[in-house]
């Protein structure tokens, strides 16, 4: 292990993931943590898949323990953060990676009971687990927070709930970065492009009839950097670095890690 994050325990919220042919985000930054040195709780609404996450995590001489948790729920956060605190006595970083965005669609086309689902999700998915980790980290005097919201917020797209939950996603950011900054607590995010993830390319192409190597090849093709989608392994480096002593002079920032992708609304 390299140890940039040696001595540190963090808490990753979605590190399990949807079965698939590649690694999801918050699978790979989990992997990433515990492989530079971080004690991981590997936290999944489905137990099983936040085990799968920490037994690959043993197995490379890594330490996790798995925790099922809905990360929109109040009290299961709560419970989280008791039972992190209990096994390790802090938390140094809280990584959320929950989101959902099926169902969603334009105006004319996103039901009312989606954009509740969207929106409550992608957002109490954020605020639950900070409203529990925020306290704990004030009294440490330190800590790092980090929110995956989506090139979505910024760019055009056909999906208006997904859209405005993750500019949600930004503004919370955003505040709790500034108002939490004297307390030593940092807070970023991530805005991710296209990714060959499970969540992404195994549930598109069941919902739009087609095979995954024709939904990669259409998303690779919109890409402007090598037109090649990013890979989870993308997103885990860019958390690992925003999480880690080396960016401790950053917060209130939201990186796209998206190939380019953002850049075509300058």
């Amino acid at each position: 292990m390299a140890g940039r994050l040696a001595g540190k325990v963090a808490v990753v919220v979605g590190a399990g993931q949807t079965p698939g042919e590649t690694v999801g985000n918050g699978r790979a930054s989990a992997i990433l943590y515990a492989r530079e040195g971080a004690q991981v709780v590997v936290v999944d609404h489905h137990l099983d898949s936040a085990t799968e996450t920490c037994q690959l995590i043993v197995n490379a001489g890594g330490v996790a323990v798995p925790f099922q948790a809905d990360a929109t729920d109040d009290e299961a956060c709560r419970a989280l953060v008791e039972k992190c605190l209990e096994r390790h006595g802090r938390i140094d970083i809280l990584h959320n990676n929950v989101g959902i965005g099926l169902g969603d669609g334009s105006l004319s086309h996103v039901s009312e009971e989606a954009w509740d689902r969207i929106l409550a999700v992608n957002l109490k998915s954020v605020l639950m687990p900070c409203k529990h980790v925020v306290p704990v980290m004030r009294r440490q005097q330190q800590g790092a927070i980090l929110n995956i919201s989506s090139v979505a917020a910024v760019c055009h797209t056909g999906m208006l709930a997904y859209k405005t939950s993750k500019a949600g996603v930004n503004a919370m950011t955003q505040q709790l970065a500034l108002a939490n900054a004297r307390y030593g607590i940092r807070v970023n995010g991530i805005m991710p492009g296209l990714m060959d993830t499970p969540m992404a390319i195994e549930g598109l192409s069941q919902a739009r009839g087609v095979t995954r190597d024709e939904l990669r090849a259409a998303r690779d093709a919109t890409v402007p950097l090598g037109a090649k989608m990013g890979t989870g392994w993308d997103i885990a480096y860019a958390a690992l670095f925003l999480n880690s002593d080396e960016a401790k002079f950053i917060t209130g920032i939201v990186l796209p890690v998206d190939g380019g992708q953002s850049a075509k609304i300058g």
